[in-house]
């Protein structure tokens, strides 16, 4: 049996079983391998309940002084006994467990572990864990994984799947040894063992910093090959400069921006330089990259080629649609643009694909759709990906490879500290429109606690009687949580804000699950002015264009990243009119609230990056992820911003001297990559 063989091979785990584990991503055993756990319990000495404290996690050895007893509440059989720890009584609670009256018994010791409840003098604790001695002296030599579940997933079945994997583990080392020795590194299996099952925190951390040493190494060496390969690559598209971009910029009803101007001018100059463009734009949210964008389409058109542009979402496909069609109109443009997202019904797709093959349509806008193996181009000479972050490495490459040597741009609004970029987006050269359109007012922000809601409520209402819109942002919803939540989420804070607002102020909500369709119709209804405030999750994050929208409120706005944060932000103060923020904090840490203070004071998501770096500590045991950010699984660029500036040392150094990796300290190096690049098990980068 193989690393690469079906989770089926492994004893216990049938059809039924796999379908779980499919939830969450893993087919194959080396995926159960590298499905490391979310966080740790740690099984510590029981305590006396006296000692403890209200809401506090806790061990206790307890014996019964009663025998459970059952009965039916509404839907429940809920089960109650006493027991004491030799100086306090305790009342245990099991719901749907009558299973438990043959196994408990009056007068026997038993070590519970749950949540202690402390009302007056009294304890309890609700569905509790039970252990026997040995059972509990056997955990207490190590951490317990917690994994990320799905609905009949346990963390018991995980764990025994993982220890069953790794039987078929067969990577050897990799890395050169003289780098595994001056950094203490652990082998692979060992780091990958002692990241599931370590004895120790110490332990745990040490197999952390092998895998985000591991994962950095490989990925700014893939980076770095890639970079240097894109540079000295012949565009099978050559163009000169046409004059109708320069015209479209002259009539324009406003100036570019002296940022836009640059960018501009390094666009042309790669387009027209017979080797193939790879560049990003990093411009904060409203800074006005779309409109290069679009200049960049037209050159290409003009030079009788055709442009791809893909978006992350159908809405965000659509706005870019309608914006271009609006601008060929205006300036009558030789632009011929279609949209081409999943949602078309499949006749309407085939003559869009026809479409595209006869090059009867020369701007091709979409989603995931434009990768599809159906679509095949006549001559894709551009191809830009709108808000990267949002696409793995392989997409964009696929898209590229449709066009053959294609040119390529990438616009992202993720504000990621200039000091990572320069690493982090090694294979692409960077320009930075870093100055926003003149006349845009700064947004007023407010961080407050959640007393300030009626407050928030009343000034939403007063701006909608002004003729405004606003967003409302529901909070987070754990990935690890019921896929029913998100939806459960927004559509009751919708009815309870319906309640909270005059009847005449019309509210509407929009999420995720929604259909394409109906999710298109809302924002439709909304861009039209025919919503008043819009109750959403994180679906509206990104480039969603509402100039009348000058309010947004967003709930537990401590549970997202600061990045996510500055681009929910971004879907409002793009008119004449002030806009405000409102973040709702409903966390009493000071940590929280420091970070929060980050967006208050400041607009300038590059800005907020570098203080949000600065003012990271070790962060949770994982990192706090930053949506829209690099997507490792164990590495946080804010958190291991220092190791990654290192490796990123290490890597040039080794490269200036073994380019190729054909020294035969770096052959086993050399391999790994290859088989990587067969297998596809590295995707770091969505960025």
């Amino acid at each position: 049996m193989k690393a690469s063989d079906d989770i089926m091979s492994l004893k216990g785990i049938g059809e039924k079983t796999a379908k779980l584990f499919h939830k969450v991503g893993i087919y194959e055993i080396w995926q159960l391998i590298e499905y490391y756990p979310r966080d740790y319990q740690s099984f510590s000495k029981p305590v006396h309940l006296r000692d403890a404290k209200d809401g506090e996690e806790i061990t206790a050895m307890l014996t019964l002084t009663t025998d459970f007893s059952f009965r039916k509440v509404k839907n429940l059989t809920l089960g109650t006994g006493k027991a004491t720890d030799g100086e306090d009584l305790i009342t245990l609670t099991y719901f749907n467990a009558p299973f438990l009256k043959s196994k408990l018994k009056k007068g026997c010791s038993y070590l519970f572990r749950g949540k202690l409840r402390r009302q007056k003098e009294q304890f309890h604790m609700d569905q509790p864990q039970i252990f026997t001695c040995e059972e509990y002296e056997a955990k207490m030599d190590h951490l317990q994984p917690c994994y990320r579940l799905t609905k009949g997933l346990t963390d018991h079945m995980v764990e025994k799947a993982v220890k069953q994997a790794f039987s078929y583990y067969d990577t050897e080392e990799f890395l050169p040894e003289r780098l595994r020795q001056e950094y203490k590194l652990f082998s692979p299996a060992e780091a990958r063992w002692k990241i599931h099952f370590p004895k120790s925190m110490e332990e745990m951390l040490k197999a952390r910093n092998r895998l985000v040493f591991e994962e950095f190494f490989l990925f700014l060496i893939q980076i770095r090959q890639m970079k240097d390969y894109n540079d000295a690559l012949e565009t099978e598209y050559p163009m000169i400069e046409t004059a109708l971009p320069e015209r479209v910029i002259e009539a324009l009803p406003y100036q570019l921006t002296s940022a836009q101007q640059r960018v501009w001018q390094e666009i042309k100059q790669d387009l027209t330089s017979g080797k193939c463009m790879n560049r990003l734009i990093q411009g904060d949210v409203g800074s006005g990259k779309t409109i290069l964008a679009f200049l960049a389409l037209l050159l290409t058109v003009t030079n009788g080629y055709q442009g791809a542009m893909m978006a992350p979402t159908e809405i965000l496909a659509t706005q870019h649609f309608e914006q271009l069609c609006e601008l060929t109109r205006k300036y009558d443009l030789p632009l011929k643009p279609v949209l081409l997202t999943g949602s078309l019904g499949s006749a309407a797709k085939k003559e869009v694909y026809a479409q595209i093959e006869q090059g009867k349509v020369n701007v091709i806008i979409g989603t995931h759709a434009l990768i599809q193996e159906k679509v095949m181009y006549q001559k894709l000479g551009l191809v830009i990906t709108d808000e990267q972050h949002r696409f793995g490495v392989r997409q964009r490459e696929i898209l590229g490879e449709k066009g053959g040597a294609a040119h390529v741009l990438v616009m992202s609004a993720t504000p990621i500290p200039r000091t990572l970029a320069i690493i982090l987006y090694g294979d692409l050269h960077l320009s930075a429109v870093d100055e926003l359109p003149a006349g845009r007012m700064p947004i007023k922000n407010c961080v407050v606690g959640t007393s300030y809601r009626p407050k928030a409520y009343t000034f939403i209402f007063d701006q909608v009687r002004l003729g405004r819109q606003a967003y409302v942002i529901c909070p987070m919803v754990e990935p690890s949580e019921n896929d029913t939540l998100e939806l459960q989420n927004v559509e009751d804070y919708g009815k309870m804000l319906r309640t909270k607002l005059p009847k005449d102020i019309r509210v509407e909500i929009l999420h995720g699950k929604m259909k394409a369709a109906d999710k298109k119709r809302i924002m439709e209804a909304f861009g039209r002015g025919d919503i008043d405030v819009l109750v959403s999750t994180t679906v509206i994050e990104v480039g969603i264009n509402v100039p009348n929208a000058t309010v947004m409120m967003v709930e537990n706005a401590e549970r997202f990243g600061l990045a996510q944060l500055h681009q929910l932000r971004g879907r409002i103060g793009r008119g004449k009119e002030q806009s405000y923020c409102i973040f709702i904090n409903c966390s009493e840490k000071k940590q929280s609230q420091d970070r929060l203070q980050i967006l208050n004071r400041s607009n300038d998501g590059f800005r907020i990056a570098e203080e949000d770096l600065k003012l990271r500590g070790p962060g949770d045991l994982f990192g706090i992820r930053q949506s829209g950010a690099m997507e490792f699984k164990v590495a946080d660029i804010y958190q291991d911003a220092g190791l990654l500036s290192k490796i990123s040392s290490l890597v040039d150094e080794l490269l200036s001297q073994d380019h190729e990796l054909e020294q035969a300290e770096n052959e086993a190096l050399k391999n790994y990559l290859s088989e990587q690049g067969k297998r596809k098990l590295i995707d770091f980068r969505s960025i």
